[in-house]
């Protein structure tokens, strides 16, 4: 019988990850357009790293207790689970072009990570110095971020938010894209809360499915590939499609993306510096599927320089089968 604690705070995990991403895509949003930033670096930072706060209180914690399957197969999973299910979902809801910075920067960047996660995984043992070397890596991209938005290479562009207008207040206003006004201290405190609440309903979630999971014997690393994976990537998944349906696909594409370098180089860095991580050569497995459907993302981005709802169903169908097999196997 399933303890019943476990699915109750599933079902909770669930509701507050709903909510929170819809004041973190509206808030975020918002301030994109009248601070003169494109939804797409928002997107690719804030909104990215935010909804990857649960892999890396789970990755870290796992690797602090020795658990480097479960660390390893968070990553891993995670991207498989971001660049297939979740970047394909965005397309089959809202095809979008892809931006020029996005394509020649970003999904580059995209697509390097996942060679560097090969390269590090490929003793099966990621080091202290090889996890500083990724968060050394990563500093390195978000400097290519600054530099981009210094430079003026990332003007705003209207968000497509359809979203209720504030209400009537005294805050400082400024014009988003959309030319409505934005009260900044309330778009904050929106983006903050649902930021916190995405976080915590992340972590809910993955506790109470990872206790699930063990109470009928599944190994560490199918729980740490499949259960922990996607349950941490279920923030990325309902952040990007409550922003697809608003059609702000600069933020929902600039989240998987930007999630997915993070995942490699900061999470997977912060958790090998807290403490080297071993891991079993399933590994291997799962680093093929990985670049397999980054491979195939980073061409169909590449080529028709537009994400199709065919090309979206193909990447769903993807990363379902990964999690599929990899349950199974």
């Amino acid at each position: 019988m399933l303890p019943v604690g476990d699915v109750a705070s599933l079902i909770v995990g669930v509701l507050a990850l709903w909510f929170g991403a819809r004041f973190l895509v509206t808030g975020a949003s918002r301030i994109a357009g009248a601070a003169g930033i494109s939804a797409l670096v928002v997107g690719l930072t804030v909104v990215a790293f935010g909804t990857s706060a649960p892999e890396i209180v789970v990755s870290t914690g796992a690797a602090l207790e020795g658990r480097g399957d479960v660390a390893v197969g968070n990553v891993v999973g995670s991207n498989v689970f971001n660049l297939g299910v979740i970047l394909g979902l965005v397309a089959v809801i809202a095809p979008f072009r892809v931006s020029e910075p996005l394509l020649r920067r970003d999904v580059l960047a995209m697509a390097a990570s996942t060679v560097v996660a090969v390269a590090v995984l490929a003793n099966t043992l990621v080091s202290r110095l090889e996890g500083a070397v990724l968060l050394a890596l990563l500093a390195g991209y978000l400097a290519a971020l600054v530099i981009a938005i210094k430079n003026g290479d990332e003007a705003a562009e209207p968000t497509g938010d359809s979203s209720e207008a504030t209400d009537g207040g005294t805050a400082p206003a400024a014009a988003d894209g959309t030319g409505r006004d934005v009260r900044l201290g309330l778009e904050a405190g929106r983006t903050v809360a649902g930021l916190a609440i995405v976080i915590v309903g992340g972590r809910v979630l993955v506790d109470a499915a990872v206790g699930l999971a063990l109470s009928v014997g599944i190994s560490e690393w199918v729980v740490g590939a499949t259960i922990v994976a996607a349950g941490t990537s279920l923030p990325e998944l309902v952040t990007s499609v409550v922003a697809a349906r608003q059609g702000d696909t600069g933020i929902a594409a600039g989240n998987v993306v930007g999630s997915s370098v993070f995942n490699v180089l900061g999470v997977l860095g912060l958790a090998a510096a807290a403490r080297p991580l071993a891991v079993d050569p399933a590994v291997f497995l799962a680093l093929g599927w990985l670049a397999a459907v980054t491979a195939f993302a980073t061409v169909v981005l590449a080529t028709g320089r537009q994400l199709t709802r065919l090309e979206g169903a193909a990447l769903v169908a993807f990363g379902t089968a990964y999690w599929v097999g990899s349950a199974i196997l």
